[in-house]
């Protein structure tokens, strides 16, 4: 009989289900339940009010372009860790890490103080007329500083497996380089850039420490949708809050679901070559 490290099927997936349960779908649950003592029509009013629009648009534009710009600097600094010696690079591949590690309250304030007005960048912006604090700019940028090491640690594992000889074999066969990144390296690291993409987007949709400061919470500018459910629950108007948190949780799954189908359909077109 095979002996197993962890106990059999029956404890560890009674475990399981019992931790998703409390945990996910309990809280899940609420949400809907709460959102469900409205009628069709407050429940439409409340999730069509033009603020609360404005706010989708911008948590989700934002989320979706910080998303993709981190999946392309995130696999170039990926890339740059795993393929090349420099000096400080130990110090650069901690630094990776910092938005895990820091407060997202203080990443907010410490944003909001570099790219406002008066601030270190801000004010070097401010004379050739670009505003990037109290702007959706400004949402975008504190959504790329805390997305960013999704992708790269999530890419950067998969590129210390790769093989420097694969380069070098497409190389000798006469491939350039944007050839060999294409054929050869993009098709291994693109379920891990896939995925790095989806955890950056799925932080970023809900974010908020980091973001209040610097958003600037103007009405139908830079106002987030998690600043709307907050400012829903502040009003005690519980079904309304939740209502915000339904659309917000059925668009994320949803998007969530296409990237994941992507991911498995990359993969799947990669094992059939």
């Amino acid at each position: 009989m095979k002996r197993r490290v962890l106990p059999g099927l029956p404890l560890t997936l009674g475990y399981t289900l019992t931790y998703l349960t409390l945990v996910v779908l309990i809280p899940l649950s609420a949400v809907f339940l709460k959102t469900a003592t409205l009628d069709m029509a407050h429940f439409w009013e409340v999730i069509t009010a033009p603020r609360v629009v404005a706010s989708y648009k911008l948590t989700f534009g934002a989320s979706l372009l910080a998303a993709l710009i981190n999946t392309v600097f995130g696999l170039i600094l990926a890339w740059v860790l795993v393929r090349y010696t420099f000096p400080g690079k130990k110090l650069v591949d901690s630094l990776i890490d910092l938005p895990f590690a820091l407060p997202t309250a203080v990443a907010g304030i410490a944003l909001t103080a570099l790219y406002a007005p008066n601030g270190w960048i801000g004010s070097l912006l401010e004379p050739l007329g670009i505003k990037i604090a109290f702007t959706p700019i400004g949402v975008l940028v504190a959504l790329i500083f805390i997305g960013l090491p999704f992708v790269v640690r999530t890419v950067q594992p998969v590129l210390e497996d790769i093989d420097s000889e694969l380069e070098e074999a497409a190389a000798s066969l006469g491939a350039n380089r944007w050839q060999t990144f294409t054929k050869v390296l993009l098709p291994i690291i693109s379920p891990a850039l896939l995925t790095g993409f989806a955890l950056a987007f799925a932080r970023a949709v809900g974010e908020y420490g980091s973001v209040i400061f610097i958003a600037g919470n103007i009405p139908l500018v830079s106002e987030i949708t998690p600043l709307m459910i907050i400012s829903k629950l502040e009003q005690y108007d519980y079904a309304g809050a939740t209502a915000i948190a339904t659309v917000m949780l059925v668009i994320s799954f949803i998007l969530l679901l296409v990237i994941n189908g992507l991911q498995a359909w990359t993969k799947k077109t990669r094992e059939a070559v």
